[in-house]
């Protein structure tokens, strides 16, 4: 083991049960009065073209938010002070996007969960300079799923992240849209972001990091929101949960422990609704659930801890208050997504990731410039992701996969669907059915790496190409240092 992986074990250790201000490790259940109306994201109205395109800007830019009543805040947005607007797109839509960066640095957005060419993608290597503006475009073709925009620069994404720059992008598929699921954004279709914060006194975001896994805060954000409330209107409710933090993992659940309906992970619906009263998410990942209220129900959405040194402490988040009158919806359907699961051949590829540390996957740290895995198009492939230190999680740009199995156990019915992210508990191995899209790159890459977006900017992080089958051999392992898209 490396000196300063020990030097972070014994840093971890001087932390464990110090609840002082910003370490995560005393929560805030019963301290908060719910008093703040939930805010929702607005919809990011995109611009028409003739030939149809939807045309969508946003601006990241500085500006000052009020995280904490009377606290004024200096923090990023998109087009705002803090967090950015919801996107919204349907399969077989044109979108072009019109990325503006007015921050004193350079950054990136990233799409996570899209399907879309390397060059579109958002990663490290399409660096938007200050003041400059970056516009891909592509055409969306995915299920129905619940997707987000962030920065990923490459050694500050925990940073810029933190600091506000996120926004959803949901994607909306006509197969879907008769299963009569809640669909009124912000009424019965209601987006939560979950952030932790560390705010100190005088309103200023703290950002002096954990030892082992970064910015773990006590103070958590519903939608940029602290201490928030929510009025039902209808008698179901579909929520889209988000962990929007750096490295804080949630074990969201009711305070009355009322059941509820998963139907959706990261990458789309699952094949039935499942029914259960607890779920884990850890950084990046995302759930759909459904939730039936009775009038004048109130219940608090809440987090409780656990023992994988990110999610420590009781947290309540969000109440919900239901109205006398409640207008009716649908019963939750008994089937969703039609497409079958993701299954591979016999025979097919097998690829082995060992995390060690915080800072590297097979004994390396992440090279701009190194491609680390060549990947015919339309694969379909095991990938065994095996954790030899303490909590990580796992994201792959560009595909969706299945959980075949957490240490030869199945993972969660709720887990089952489609994903892009997922939880790799420490001294641990999880296998991965993943299914690679068709768009083809050699010389422009995509991502894999931790969420835990510390080790992420430390160089827990590999690159891959999508090139066409049978062109493997010939591809360059390297690329010019100045590789990039601006």
């Amino acid at each position: 083991m490396k000196r300063r992986d020990l030097l972070m074990f014994a840093g971890l250790a001087a932390l464990a049960g110090c609840g002082g201000p910003g370490t995560g490790g005393k929560g805030n259940a019963g301290s908060v009065r719910f008093v703040n109306r939930l805010r929702v994201p607005p919809l990011l109205e995109p611009a028409v073209a003739a030939d149809g395109t939807k045309r969508f800007s946003l601006t990241m830019q500085a500006g000052r938010a009020e995280l904490l009543p009377g606290r004024p805040t200096t923090t990023w947005g998109f087009n705002g002070a803090f967090l950015g607007p919801t996107v919204r797109a349907t399969r077989g839509d044109r979108v072009a996007m019109r990325v503006r960066n007015q921050l004193r640095e350079p950054s990136t957005v990233h799409w996570h969960g899209m399907r879309l060419p390397a060059a579109m993608d958002g990663g490290p290597h399409q660096m938007i300079e200050p003041g400059g503006v970056w516009s891909p475009h592509w055409t969306v073709d995915q299920p129905a799923a619940t997707s987000w925009y962030h920065p990923h620069l490459h050694g500050s994404t925990a940073r810029h992240v933190y600091r506000g720059l996120a926004g959803l992008f949901l994607v909306d598929d006509p197969a879907t849209a008769a299963l009569g699921l809640p669909a009124t954004y912000g009424v019965d279709d209601v987006p939560l972001v979950l952030q932790d914060k560390i705010i100190d006194g005088n309103g200023a975001l703290r950002e002096d990091p954990r030892p082992t896994w970064g910015l773990i805060g006590d103070q958590i954000l519903v939608n940029g929101v602290y201490d928030p409330f929510f009025e039902v209107t209808t008698t179901l409710v579909r929520l889209r949960i988000l962990n929007g933090s750096t490295a804080r993992m949630y074990h969201v659940e009711f305070s009355d422990r009322r059941r509820f309906h998963v139907i959706g992970t990261d990458a789309g619906l699952l094949a039935a609704p499942v029914t259960v009263d607890r779920v884990q998410l850890s950084p990046g990942e995302r759930l759909e659930i459904l939730v039936e209220f009775a009038p004048r129900d109130q219940v608090v959405l809440r987090s409780v801890g656990g023992d994988n040194g990110l999610d420590e402490g009781d947290h309540d988040l969000l109440k919900f208050v239901a109205a006398g009158l409640l207008a009716p919806r649908p019963a939750v359907p008994a089937r969703l997504a039609a497409a079958p699961g993701i299954e591979v051949p016999a025979g097919a590829r097998e690829r082995r990731f060992r995390l060690s540390g915080s800072d590297e996957i097979n004994g390396r740290e992440m090279a701009m410039n190194r491609i680390d895995e060549v990947v015919p198009a339309g694969a379909r492939e095991i990938w065994h992701i095996e954790n030899t230190v303490y909590a990580h999680n796992f994201h792959i740009h560009e595909v969706a996969f299945r959980v075949l199995d957490i240490d030869g156990e199945q993972p969660p019915a709720y887990l089952r669907g489609p994903k892009d992210t997922v939880f790799v508990p420490g001294k641990s191995t999880v296998r991965l059915a993943v299914q690679f899209g068709h768009h083809t790159d050699p010389t422009t890459p995509y991502m894999y790496h931790c969420h835990i977006l510390r080790h992420e900017d430390k160089g827990m992080m590999g690159q891959f190409v999508i090139v066409e089958p049978g062109t493997e051999a010939s591809v360059a392992r390297t690329l010019p240092t100045h590789h990039h898209h601006g």
